[in-house]
């Protein structure tokens, strides 16, 4: 029996739109004949610019059917609205599109209301391989991983898991069929799966085999608007749901515990230091000597350092924080969702509901979150089952608590799950964090908005410096995940660089991991710098949560590439080693060692810089001068920026104003956004949104309540309204006011 298995043991005992055509009929009888194939051509107006592509085979008359494996927020948009046979070419508008479609071989031309070519589709039906046009402009999305940033040129196998491109440097990989043309398209490819090729003046889509040719199936959107992209691939594959305010606070992970003591001490030291922090993360054994389980798949406490879990997690919360476990699955299959049948005397490893009701138990002990590692080699399906089973499972349990799950693998629809990312065990280098920019904007372009990284790579390598953690953790502070993990795990508390304990030593089975050098142990300068940039990260957080909210209702992303706000500025469109941090700040990491000065281009627009107030014309690269405690950040003109008081976290009642930051240069408009943080209510209206507008010309500020939204304690609400340095107070009781300068 291997230790697998024993494992697996374990666990067993433990659970003991309209659109027209030439032809008037929209259901023409339809087969189109190939010498070697038999298939069917549907299209289906989803929106004015989008529509769904689905070639399916003939089998003695009966057309097959499209396999539906979780993928698309729902399995139909109702019936095609044209079904295509034989050989003749068919002309056709499909929404605000014009499409000509020509048979022998199958090829299908987009054009736009004026009549110009958006894209052309060749299908061969032998070897099953889709072309199109790949443009002159830069190709974004496919996931997480792989080659970045621009995927021209590159050829993706799209291997899913830690093992699919340049682990050490790239991260993971989650795969997202999702290709966009900054040209003005993008397509999701639903069936089947398979790689690309973007070497030549054509994009190639491969099946697997010809064999698993059809049912070719995607979803074609056309639009100069990078908004309306975002918005449809939402449509097609689901909103990002709204997790718990908490998860977006800094969250501090552990590897090796040596005690009760240490579990509690580490987190008195947030306090003491008054370093604020929302989560903290425990391993699970298996992957370290000693963590908070007995091993892998097993959830019975380790006696040894959580001798009382319900009382440690009592003390936790008494002192705010969020309890969040690591968690393994074994199965290589999932199935089913956690409100099927299980039956604890036959347990089924394949089966989420026996696997949820594993869990079940530390759950209600207070586990606030899950940490669900692995699951590299699970398929597409069974990696959704498994990130709706984080989503569904805890709300049987706590129906009105978002849940919140951090995971390894996932695919496209993860966003519908509350989903966190993750890019797994990259290594401790500078080149690790510069290809972590685009890696990360390519990942959000994809639809998956949770995302970030083990701050200071999971490998410590000799140039794991005190230097190139600060480094990392600015750019962790700007990512939606703020969570530093790693092995030599003490060096990754932010005043672990000035005891000279690495912590434990684990750092066998990597080619290239060392502990840092001993000379690094003792930098004064570290923790300050961390301190500003926690502070500064729960300052932001009206900034943050209402950016998250954006995402939720409209697909747009929290780190986003400059092309979404900059599409007709070609040099922005290109640049992927900055970002803008919702819809008006600008983020340049540094990523160089050594760096004095960081090189950053400024879009088509005047800017601020965060720090000095400085104003900046845009359209051009700046040199700006950096120290070790500054990432530059501009403002852009025409922002309203709402910045709350320091908390120790994200729940802490501070008495203070929000603080809002006016920057001129041009109308704007800012919906700020609050909930209670924690609970479904903002479905049923218990949210609060102030719509904020800025009146260059008359220098004037409006507030008012948000449509469909209401005021929320405390009332009033104090804010103050910074323009340079003029400042105005007011009360915002839920009326309109104007602030005039």
């Amino acid at each position: 029996m291997t230790a697998e298995w024993n494992r697996r043991d374990v666990l067993k005992g433990l659970v003991a739109a309209s659109a027209a055509m030439i032809v008037p009929s929209n259901h023409i009888g339809a087969t189109a004949s190939t010498p070697g194939q038999q298939f069917e051509i549907q299209i289906t107006s989803i929106n004015a610019g989008t529509f769904r592509l689905s070639i399916l085979p003939l089998n003695n008359g009966s057309v097959g059917s499209i396999p539906f494996k979780g993928a698309l927020v729902q399995e139909s948009w109702g019936a095609p609205t044209v079904k295509l046979q034989g050989k003749d070419g068919h002309a056709m508008a499909v929404g605000s599109l014009r499409l000509k479609i020509s048979f022998d071989p199958v090829h299908i031309t987009v054009a736009n209301e004026r009549g110009d070519v958006v894209q052309q589709l060749a299908w061969d039906e032998n070897t099953g391989v889709l072309s199109f046009l790949g443009g002159s402009a830069p190709l974004f999305g496919l996931g997480e991983g792989g080659p970045q940033f621009d995927r021209r040129g590159s050829t993706d196998l799209m291997r899913s898991g830690q093992g699919g491109y340049k682990l050490a440097t790239h991260g993971g990989r989650v795969p997202i069929p999702w290709i966009i043309g900054t040209s003005g398209w993008a397509v999701f490819f639903h069936q089947p799966f398979g790689t690309f090729d973007f070497t030549g003046d054509e994009g190639r889509f491969r099946p697997a085999s010809p064999d698993a040719a059809l049912p070719l199936d995607l979803f074609l959107v056309a639009s100069p608007d990078p908004a309306t992209i975002m918005a449809e691939y939402a449509r097609i594959t689901g909103q990002a749901e709204m997790p718990p305010l908490w998860a977006f606070g800094y969250q501090q992970s552990h590897r090796t515990l040596a005690s009760r003591e240490e579990v509690i001490a580490e987190a008195k030291m947030f306090r003491e230091k008054k370093l604020p922090c929302d989560a903290l993360i425990y391993l699970g054994t298996g992957f370290c000597p000693s963590g908070w389980n007995t091993e892998n798949g097993a959830f019975v406490w380790n006696s040894r350092v959580f001798p009382d879990p319900e009382e440690i997690l009592d003390e936790l919360h008494r002192q705010h924080f969020h309890a969040v476990m690591h968690v393994v699955i074994l199965s290589d299959r999932l199935r089913g969702t956690v409100h099927d049948p299980c039956d604890l005397a036959r347990f089924d490893e394949a089966e989420a509901s026996c696997h949820w009701d594993a869990h079940r138990k530390d759950f209600a002990m207070g586990v606030d979150g899950w940490w669900p590692d692995e699951g590299d080699p699970l398929d597409i399906a069974s990696r959704l089952v498994r990130n709706r089973m984080y989503w569904e499972g805890p709300q049987i349990d706590r129906p009105n608590e978002r849940p919140y799950a951090l995971h390894r693998n996932g695919y496209a629809g993860m966003q519908r799950y509350g989903s966190f990312l993750w890019s797994g065990d990259v290594y401790s280098t500078w080149e690790t964090l510069k290809t972590h920019i685009p890696v990360a904007l390519n990942t959000a372009l994809s639809g998956i908005p949770y995302w970030g990284t083990d701050i200071g790579g999971f490998v410590p390598t000799p140039e794991f410096t005190a230097e190139l953690y600060v480094r990392w953790f600015q750019f962790g502070a700007f990512c939606p995940l703020f969570r530093c993990h790693g092995r030599t795990w003490k060096l990754r508390l932010p005043w672990g660089w000035n005891t000279g304990d690495p912590g434990p030593v684990e750092i066998n089975n990597y080619n290239g991991a060392a502990i840092p050098d001993s000379s690094q142990l003792h930098d004064a300068r570290v923790e300050p710098i961390c301190r500003k940039y926690l502070e500064l990260r729960y300052r932001m957080l009206p900034y943050l949560y209402s950016a998250v909210r954006e995402c939720a209702t409209t697909g747009m992303p929290i780190m986003r590439a400059l092309w979404l706000h900059f599409p007709d500025d070609s040099k922005a469109v290109e640049c992927g080693d900055e970002y803008l941090w919702g819809r008006n700040v600008l983020v340049a990491p540094v990523v160089e060692k050594g760096a004095t000065t960081r090189s950053i281009y400024l879009p088509r627009s005047a800017w601020y810089d965060f720090w000095t107030g400085e104003r900046l014309e845009g359209g051009r690269e700046i040199s700006r001068p950096v120290d070790l405690e500054t990432i530059p950040l501009y403002v852009r003109a025409g922002s309203i920026l709402p910045l709350g008081p320091v908390k120790q976290f994200t729940a802490e009642k501070v008495d203070g104003p929000l603080s809002v930051s006016i920057y001129p240069g041009g109308d704007a408009s800012f919906l700020l956004y609050e909930d209670d943080g924690t609970s479904f209510n903002y479905r049923n209206g218990e949210w609060m949104g102030i719509q904020m507008a800025w009146d260059d010309a008359r220098r004037r500020l409006s507030l008012q309540l948000a449509s469909g939204s209401r005021m929320l304690s405390p009332q009033p609400k104090a804010i103050t309204v910074q323009l340079a340095k003029v400042t105005r107070s007011v009360k915002f009781e839920g009326k309109p006011v104007d602030i005039s300068f």
